[in-house]
């Protein structure tokens, strides 16, 4: 079989996407003029870490980096003031007040470039010129930017609010981005033959680019298919997953310390006797870059956590076995050993002290009562036992006013799994939080109802889905897994269990199922150029008909790590009928979900 590695290095080439940022970057700071100050909008400054260092935009002639906020920019003596944005109407105000200050400001005359990603805004120009600072900009242009690659078969649109926008505001602007990076990636790796998907957001992605192909009617596709088969999976199908507390270890690291751009800040205490491992050092925390390049990384991190800890104490056992060779080496051996093998084990030894010290610091939250109370009430939720009722374990954390977040994952979560609450009891839940944590967050509660995290019950799904699509397994072997519901300890994430069974045995044997998730389900051919040709056909690739299919995941509003690791387990598998691809808009997890539709009233006259 071929693996997936092969396919993602060899021809689908992920990293060519952060190659092609990087030469963008390049060719617009060498358009500017001079030395140059970066103004970021503070959400782009993690995914552009990925494909441009600061030691790298030195060698541009940026001499400056500042984050945009309001008022004056801090004192630069530069030539050229590039503004690097989102499309949002909210920003232009800041950037229309930055200029404005520097112009009132005086002394050497700058020039201004307003550089929007991924692509510009008639309704955000219009602010510019309300504001009277759209002439100052010697240039408006665009970075059209759509996916970086977070790991050999991971791609990110990093586009953070894209649920809250097409779920709640009714704006497409995200989906319609989504088709233009898939459209990008058929330009580069052919047309995807077959296009299946789930959900309102996968339909309106699918006509997206059935319109957009039309207008590249003329362009050139590649002749080889890469791809066999386009999965679009909408954040609403599956709103289990997200809530529930991810037991992988990269899982659990994002879900305790949060992972932004494959880098997390980690307490400096633990990290002192560390060298080489922190990339940066933030007030009492050191930042560390989590990479597939790193071995032990790679080999732990979709692991259930449980089996984090034998495959550590392996990994001790294996550096010392390999120092303890240098003591029947000859001279020559000792030789090549100092050169060549020692510093290999002193590399491995960092990276296994770190990624102990990682461990033990999730474990201290894992052992914790209130960990362990909260991970038994999901179970017993995701297992249905007793959801039509307030549990008592949400009823003691809102008595002690316990972190708004945590309680709110778990009523969304009681809600998924009871295929909405009784109008009572969602009654009750609103009464007890608005009246313990504060009238202000109303909006918050009513922002949930309208994403569908809350809702009131209606037609019984769960039940269903959970026997059908076997979501809950019991009996889970937690060190040597055989099914994907190891990645929560006994539930299988319906959004991949979905991909799963598109792949063997078809969802036609689901389709029962698939008739009880909400919105439409896609089953579509994509007609090819007359010239192109599939992978497997007989050519210069030389695959045969037994080689693995490649099928690219597309998460519609944000994906876990765990659901990344459900998908690499499936790849692993030797009888995988296909290999995964994943993409999605941003990585996302339950605090962050429920954050994102957080908002606070605000009294009339109030801060």
């Amino acid at each position: 079989m071929t693996s997936a590695l092969h396919l993602m290095h060899g021809r689908l080439r992920t990293n060519i996407f952060r190659d092609e940022a990087r030469q963008k970057f390049v060719t617009l700071l060498d358009k500017t003029v001079g030395t140059k100050a970066i103004v970021w909008d503070e959400r782009l400054t993690g995914p552009f870490g990925l494909v441009a260092e600061y030691s790298f935009l030195r060698e541009h002639d940026v001499a400056k980096m500042f984050p945009l906020r309001a008022g004056r920019l801090p004192p630069s003596d530069v030539d050229t003031v590039v503004f690097l944005v989102r499309p949002e109407v909210g920003l232009m105000e800041l950037v229309a007040e930055n200029v404005q200050k520097e112009e009132e400001q005086g002394g050497r005359r700058k020039e201004f470039v307003l550089c929007f990603m991924p692509t510009g805004s008639g309704a955000c120009e219009r602010v510019l010129e309300e504001r009277r600072v759209r002439g100052t900009f010697s240039q408006i242009t665009c970075l059209e930017v759509r996916l970086l690659p977070l790991d050999a078969d991971l791609l990110s649109m990093e586009y953070p609010l894209g649920f809250k926008e097409y779920a709640l505001e009714n704006d497409p602007s995200c989906l319609f981005e989504a088709a233009q990076a898939l459209l990008e990636i058929q330009l580069k790796f052919g047309i995807i033959p077959s296009i299946c998907g789930k959900g309102n957001a996968a339909k309106k992605v699918y006509d997206y680019l059935l319109n957009l192909r039309r207008e590249h009617q003329d362009s050139e596709f590649p002749t080889v298919c890469e791809i066999d088969t386009l999965l679009l999976i909408d954040r609403e199908v599956d709103l289990i997953t997200p809530v529930a507390t991810q037991l992988t270890y990269e899982g659990l690291i994002d879900e305790v310390f949060g992972i932004h751009n494959n880098t997390v800040k980690l307490p400096s205490e633990k990290f002192v006797k560390q060298d080489g491992g922190p990339i940066e050092m933030t007030n009492d925390r050191k930042q560390f870059l989590l990479s597939s390049a790193e071995e032990l990384y790679a080999d732990i991190r979709d692991k259930n956590f449980n089996a984090v800890g034998p495959a550590l104490s392996r990994k001790a056992k294996q550096i010392s076995a390999q120092y303890e060779e240098r003591h029947s080496q000859s001279v020559s051996e000792m030789k090549n050993f100092v050169k060549n093998v020692l510093p290999t084990i002193k590399a491995a030894k960092e990276s296994l002290g770190l990624h102990t010290s990682i461990a033990e610091l999730i474990k201290e939250r894992t052992d914790s009562e209130s960990f362990l109370e909260a991970l038994q009430t999901e179970q017993e939720m995701m297992n249905a036992i007793d959801t039509d009722r307030a549990h008592p374990h949400i009823e003691q954390l809102i008595a002690k006013k316990a972190d708004l977040t945590r309680v709110l994952r778990l009523i969304c979560l009681q809600s998924a799994c009871n295929s909405g609450l009784k109008p009572r009891l969602m009654d009750q839940y609103r009464r007890d939080l608005l009246q313990t944590y504060g009238f202000q967050h109303a909006l918050t509660l009513n922002n949930l109802e309208r994403a569908g995290l809350l809702r009131t019950q209606g037609r019984t799904t769960y039940s269903a889905l959970r026997r059908q699509l076997k979501l809950t397994v019991d009996d889970v072997n937690e060190q040597a897994p055989t099914d994907i519901s190891y990645t929560f300890s006994g539930y299988a994430p319906l959004s991949v269990r979905l991909a799963q069974l598109l792949a063997r045995p078809g969802w036609r044997s689901v389709s029962e199922a698939l008739a009880l998730l909400p919105g439409p389900t896609l089953m579509e051919e994509q007609p090819a150029p007359a010239a192109a040709r599939n992978r497997r056909d007989t050519g210069p690739l030389g695959l045969s008909a037994d080689d693995a299919r490649l099928t690219l995941v597309v998460f519609l509003g944000g994906a876990t790590f765990a659901e990344v690791a459900a998908l690499r387990f499936l790849s692993s598998q030797e009888d995988a009928p296909t290999e995964y691809v994943i993409a999605t808009t941003k990585m996302i997890n339950g605090n962050s979900l429920i954050s994102s539709l957080s908002e606070e009233l605000v009294p009339v006259g109030g801060a």
